[in-house]
């Protein structure tokens, strides 16, 4: 029964031993894929930072530039300019489009700019000034254009940037987490259970060891009975054979006077 007991609780620990270690390989390999993870965003965080720096640097002069001609368009053209422009605008020409960029498993938000052509203003904004400061008008439209796409990038690379901020925090925190909670936590719990059958082998050793010293007793005590058995058989034999008593006949059959040749103790 001992050794059933026994039995019984190795192989539910070997049993989770081989659970515990199969969770420490998944947190090692997670650990290493979210570590790559964070690395790839920080790279990409790094980027678009001097790319939002070199955006907000070249929007002061596109900003600075598009006041500059709408003041030299007003000077020229005068006032009524803008009811003019007003009256030839339908609709929008330049339109914003939104696209997605996946990097590492996150997905970015990017905006686009593009010139809608089937709304056909171009051609109505032509003919804008033609009476007098068509050429600071057009001007004028060109440089408010490009601050617009300058707007629309930063506007892009802003929310890639906060987008970013967030995934790499949520990263991190699990980086930490695997590292510094879930690892050590299972590395002690493997190193419990192995402490433990390594107590569960020594108990088994010395049980054997106990066990075996009975047996050997046993068999040593049999030896002993069966030997004693044969001596008093002798002995009797002896007794009745020289008509002395059994005391006389043992101490005959010990002095060697008398012992039978077949005896085989």
């Amino acid at each position: 029964m001992a050794g059933n007991n026994q039995r019984l609780t190795v192989a539910p620990t070997v049993t989770m031993l081989g659970v515990m270690k199969q969770r420490l390989v998944g947190a090692t390999r997670g650990h290493a894929l979210l570590k790559k993870k964070s690395d790839a965003l920080t790279v990409q965080f790094r980027a678009i930072l001097k790319k939002i720096v070199t955006a907000k640097e070249s929007m002061g002069d596109a900003m600075r530039n598009a006041s500059f001609s709408l003041t030299e368009a007003k000077y020229v053209a005068g006032d009524n300019v803008k009811y003019v422009v007003r009256e030839s605008v339908k609709s929008a020409t330049l339109r914003v489009r939104s696209k997605q960029d996946n990097v590492a498993g996150v997905k970015l938000p990017r905006f686009e700019h593009f010139i809608d052509s089937s709304s056909g203003v171009s051609g109505g904004n032509d003919l804008t000034g033609l009476a007098r400061g068509g050429q600071q008008i057009q001007g004028c439209r060109v440089a408010h254009l490009k601050a617009i796409e300058l707007l629309v990038e930063l506007a892009s690379l802003q929310t890639s940037f906060l987008t970013l901020d967030d995934a790499i925090k949520t990263t991190n925190r699990r980086v930490n987490a695997l590292e510094n909670v879930v690892k050590p936590r299972i590395e002690n719990t493997i190193s419990y259970i192995r402490g433990e059958l390594d107590e569960l082998e020594r108990e088994d050793f010395f049980r054997l060891k106990k066990i075996q010293g009975f047996k050997k007793r046993e068999v040593e005590k049999q030896m002993a009975s069966a030997k004693n058995f044969a001596v008093e058989q002798e002995t009797e034999k002896l007794s009745l054979k020289k008509g002395v008593s059994m005391n006389a006949a043992h101490n005959l059959l010990f002095a060697g006077g008398d012992r039978d040749p077949d005896l085989i103790f």
